[in-house]
């Protein structure tokens, strides 16, 4: 990805809770990139539906019934 490229992406910054461009804080504590600002905006939002998401995924294939013998 070409630094142009990189300039038109957008980061959530988890520390400052707000939108960043390519020369914000570093990307530990950011979550991105995204294609415009209003999905960094949502980035919690995201992070939280695919974990919910994963989490239903993951429960249908787990089997409780092993833990009580």
């Amino acid at each position: 990805m070409s630094g142009t490229d990189d300039q038109l992406q957008f980061w959530y910054c988890i520390k400052h809770g707000t939108v960043e461009g390519h020369d914000g804080c570093p990307n530990k504590e950011r979550l991105g990139p995204y294609a415009t600002d209003a999905e960094a905006a949502r980035a919690l939002q995201t992070a939280a539906e695919r974990t919910e998401a994963w989490d239903r995924e993951s429960d249908a294939e787990w089997d409780d019934e092993q833990l009580e013998d």
